[in-house]
Order: C-alpha cells, then structure tokens, then sequence
C-alpha cells in the first residue's frame, strides 16, 4: 500500500484540505510515483496520517475516483489505475488507439461463434436475414484493468476470423490485412447503467454508469463490414472531438 506520498497543507489557504491532497495524489499517480496497481491505505489510516477529518479525507478519495485515477473494489479497497483513456473520434478500432496511446491492451474472447442473422441484425447491416455471421464478445483491458465489453457481428463473406487472431490483435487490423477498406461509420453514442453481469466482467459495481457506442462500418462499396455494440467504463473513457463552423 502507498504511505510515502508527501502532502503539504496549507490550513490558512482559501483552497478546501480535501483538494490540497487530492492534488497531491493526483500529481503523484501522473509522474509515476504511484503507478497502476498501487493500493492506498485506507480513509481512516490516511486522515490520521494527514491530521484530517475522515469526511475530508472521503472527498480527497471521492475526487480521485471522480477524475478516473482511483477506483474502489470490494474486498480490494482503493486502487490506482491508469488516467482515463480519451479517445478521438475517428474510424478506428479501440486496440490501434490504444496501441498508439502507449497502453499495452489485452483481450478475454468471451464469445466467438458462427450465427444466421436475425432481423435486427439482418437490418442493422443490409442483408439478408439468415445470412451467415461471426458473432464475437470480448473484454479489453489495460495494464490489467477492464475497459470495455465489445461485440460485433461481422459478415461471413466480408472476412473469416479466429479466435486466436482476436485474442492478439485489433478487429479492425485484422480486417484491413484480408483487404477490407473501410470507408465510413454511422456512429451512435448514449449513457446506460451496468447490469450484474456486466458489472462482474468489468470489475464495477453493478449500477456504476457506462458509455455505450454502437456503430455500422461500411467499406468503399457501401457495404456494411460491422456492426458493434460496445460498453465502456465511464470512469475511464471519453471521446474526444473537434467541432468546427
């Protein structure tokens, strides 16, 4: 657990105690010092340590957890994890942001299975119902910390994938080297609550907000080569976006 992080108070300064440590954190978990995985002490031991009150100490940890540096686990505590990922809005898969962010991402293949579409997924993308599909769920993680539950259902005939090409590289990699060339996505984004099975698979708790992406991707010929339906940890994602008039 993390005891050397050293926190200077100012008692007369306009600025609440709580935000000076929460600072003091914050600065210590981004230069490093308290790298991903850290477990702090918790709010009792650190508002004895500081000379503070547990509820400022609370609002200290609440404001950590709020800006996606810390996380609280049952059985665990409080945990250190990596700063949020912000993600620009752009036609590429979450493992090749990921990637070029620097962050080491790993996949759970959760489902991989051959299905006939059904009609939402027959109008989802165009085609016929009951043509053939590959149906795959996986779980993206960081540096050990689930991310995101992905699933997509890809057309049979665009590209035939494996389950150990999945676990190792990103969808849209892997489509791109059998010579899909992407084009255009329509892209919906929205807000949902965790259920309890997907709480479990993303280490939340059940309830805690998530960010739901759902997209079409279509190739130079207008056809659609994807459909996705992905959930994101709020507190560790966001999109990012340039508006220009």
């Amino acid at each position: 657990m993390a005891t050397d992080v050293q926190v200077a108070l100012d008692r007369s300064s306009p600025v609440p105690l709580y935000h000076q440590v929460a600072t003091a954190f914050e600065a210590a978990i981004r230069d490093g010092s308290l790298p991903p995985g850290t477990r702090l002490d918790n709010e009792i031991e650190l508002a004895k340590r500081f000379s503070l009150s547990r509820p400022t100490m609370r609002q200290a940890l609440d404001q950590l957890v709020q800006a996606g540096l810390v996380v609280r686990r049952r059985g665990i505590g409080t945990q250190v994890i990596e700063p949020p990922v912000r993600r620009p809005l752009q036609l590429s898969s979450l493992y090749d942001d990921l990637i070029e962010q620097g962050s080491k991402p790993t996949t759970q293949l959760l489902e991989f299975e051959a299905v006939a579409a059904d009609t939402d997924r027959a109008e989802l993308l165009g085609i016929k119902e009951g043509s053939p599909l590959q149906h795959l769920r996986r779980v993206r993680s960081i540096d050990g910390t689930p991310l995101a539950i992905m699933e997509n259902w890809v057309p049979a005939d665009v590209v035939q994938l494996t389950p150990e090409q999945l676990k190792h590289s990103g969808l849209y990699d892997l489509m791109r080297a059998n010579g899909v060339d992407f084009r255009l996505a329509h892209q919906r984004m929205g807000a949902t609550v965790a259920d309890a099975e997907q709480s479990a698979l993303l280490e939340v708790d059940e309830g805690s907000p998530l960010v739901l992406m759902e997209r079409v991707a279509r190739d130079s010929n207008g056809q659609a080569v994807d459909g996705g339906h992905h959930l994101y940890r709020a507190d560790m994602y966001s999109f990012e976006m340039t508006l220009v008039k």
